[in-house]
């Protein structure tokens, strides 16, 4: 069996910076799609993500995280 990457760290840490998704796609021009992605847990570009770390000055573990399967 397979983990998964959930990005529900993301959210927090947005929150905890103050920054809104709106922020980010008119300030910081992230695409609309994705967020969406990030959302739902689904591929991102590793881009997308360190371009995140940077805007939030945060490390990866700050918006991702591995859950192993536990079966």
């Amino acid at each position: 069996m397979i983990g998964m990457i959930t990005y529900d760290r993301l959210w927090a840490t947005l929150k905890e910076k103050n920054i809104s998704q709106y922020k980010l796609i008119t300030e910081y021009g992230i695409d609309k799609a994705q967020l969406h992605r990030l959302r739902h847990n689904m591929v991102v570009k590793t881009i997308i993500l360190n371009e995140l770390c940077s805007i939030l000055d945060c490390r990866i573990e700050d918006i991702m995280e591995y859950i192993p399967d536990t079966k």
